[in-house]
């Protein structure tokens, strides 16, 4: 079946307290995406952020960013006031994230309303359940593992765990005791987050499906180093005897970059994946399953073989290929959770072996336009090119904006781009919609475009920059961008090219 999306992080929806939430604003855009003929919502990883605010960064791969808690539901279950939420309005800027001023409100808030909850919990509730094992019932164990993470995180002054005393940077079973019993309330607070996250997201996607509208999501290929994934299963990963990793992930030097690119996470230990079967991978898709719809696996490539980097090393210059875990992964989980909705994010250069993979897996791999028109060889992501069993996109979070793209390129690539779309470079026009008719009239059965190409919107609207620090994952849409005319025209679009499934 024909069909597409939008794509749109949920930090980037509008809100007043400084970055989008699961809030009414999160429901209105639903009810945009439905206005529009769209079915599908594709948003990126929802996990907790720390330093540089990349969802592909987080604490744990089983945790919810606490930011995307909506306060203004908290407030009408009377666990807040109008004056506390108004404590973490840090919304001034309506089109950038203060990342740091919805650290220094946001949990202090958070706080009060789980406070408050004790309160009416101990009033109502005096000889059952504690709060905690209530929490418990409903969080997996390696939700509970994030908590408890998270508290011992902050009693060493937000440090990473491999700064932590070596008792409880080992896990030794006695520490584990006593910090449990020590931090039992922080702990509970930051379960008291993990529930509220759940309750509050399933809402929103149960309201997204009765608009038949699905949402697809994001699985990061690795965990950060800091991460309560790394600290509570450190057999997982390449690391020595005090737990510190041996090779770490990243990418070669190429034609863009001299240094390659280190990205600084553990590598995984796939021998030792195998000897369990791939137990905690297919624990990680089965609690992806649960909040997507669709799961999109980011570097899809690092299954067959990755780029293993001396742990140290200040550049990627010293790395070599390994071989990665290939179909068997896949072909476990499907046997334990049965047909497996994914996206294979197989972009960049990607050798036989690769493509062999995705093809074994049946799995649709990703065509992005901004990448079909380089002059210089034959490209793959020219739409003549694509099968049906693909997803296709103007651009990615990781992608200039459309209009951006357009606007720098070089001469031999601008003349490859126009000779191949029919379109004539006039000063002053936009093209934005060119792009998006060609992704749109492609084969592909999915199509999903980033809400800043529908707009038309230059590079100051671009989500990411790859290897860099400061300035992503801020971009915001401002309330009321999307209007009426936009919808509707998205909507013809949707229906000229086949893929509209609500309504004509």
């Amino acid at each position: 079946m024909r069909t597409c999306g939008v794509l749109l992080p949920v930090a980037s929806l509008p809100s007043k307290y400084g970055i989008g939430t699961f809030s009414k604003e999160a429901y209105e855009f639903i009810d945009q995406l439905w206005e529009a003929g769209q079915n599908y919502w594709q948003i990126l990883p929802l996990g907790p952020t720390g330093y540089g605010d990349s969802p592909y960064q987080s604490f744990s791969a089983f945790a919810g960013n606490p930011y995307f808690i909506d306060l203004d539901q908290l407030k009408e279950e009377g666990l807040l006031t109008e004056e506390e939420c108004q404590e973490a309005d840090c919304g001034q800027n309506p089109e950038e994230i203060s990342y740091e001023a919805v650290y220094q409100t946001r949990f202090q808030v958070l706080r009060k309303a789980y406070d408050r909850l004790k309160r009416l919990e101990k009033e109502e509730n005096e000889a059952g359940k504690s709060l905690k094992e209530k929490f418990e019932e409903e969080l997996s164990p390696e939700t509970i593992d994030y908590c408890f993470y998270a508290a011992v995180k902050k009693a060493f002054g937000e440090k990473s765990w491999s700064q932590w005393d070596e008792d409880i940077k080992l896990r030794k079973p006695e520490a584990v005791a006593r910090y449990q019993k020590e931090l039992e309330d922080e702990i509970c607070f930051y379960e008291f987050q993990q529930v509220t996250f759940l309750k509050q997201w399933k809402a929103l996607k149960e309201y997204a499906h009765s608009k038949d509208i699905q949402i697809i999501g994001d699985i990061p290929i690795y965990v950060a180093f800091d991460s309560a994934d790394a600290w509570a299963n450190p057999e997982l990963f390449q690391f020595d005897s005090e737990n510190l990793p041996t090779a770490v992930a990243g990418c070669p030097p190429d034609g863009f970059s001299a240094d390659g690119q280190l990205w600084g996470n553990p590598l995984y230990r796939w021998d030792y994946h195998r000897e369990t079967g791939f137990d905690w991978w297919i624990r990680r898709i089965a609690y992806c399953s649960e909040l997507y719809d669709v799961v999109r696996i980011d570097h899809f490539r690092g299954f067959d073989e990755y780029y293993s980097i001396p742990y140290g090393d200040t550049t990627a210059r010293n790395g070599h290929w390994e071989k990665g875990p290939g179909i068997a992964l896949f072909e476990a989980a499907k046997n334990r959770l049965g047909e497996l909705n994914i996206i294979a994010e197989d972009l960049g250069y990607i050798p036989d072996s690769v493509k062999k993979l995705v093809a074994d897996s049946g799995f649709p791999g990703m065509k992005v336009l901004e990448f079909a028109f380089d002059s210089r060889e034959k490209s793959d992501y020219l739409p003549y090119t694509y099968e049906k069993n693909s997803v296709v996109y103007t651009g990615t979070h990781d992608n200039e904006t459309i209009a951006g793209w357009y606007a720098g390129l070089d001469k031999s690539d601008l003349k490859m781009c126009t000779d191949y779309m029919n379109i004539d470079r006039i000063p002053g026009k936009e093209y934005h919609w060119d792009f998006i008719r060609l992704a749109m009239l492609s084969v592909s059965d999915l199509c999903v475009i980033p809400i800043q190409d529908y707009l038309g919107l230059d590079n100051r609207a671009r989500i990411n920059h790859p290897s860099t620090l400061g300035t992503n994952w801020r971009w915001r849409l401002a309330k009321g961008q999307l209007s009426a005319s936009l919808l509707k025209e998205i909507r013809e679009m949707t229906r000229i090219s086949g893929r509209l499934q609500n309504g004509e």
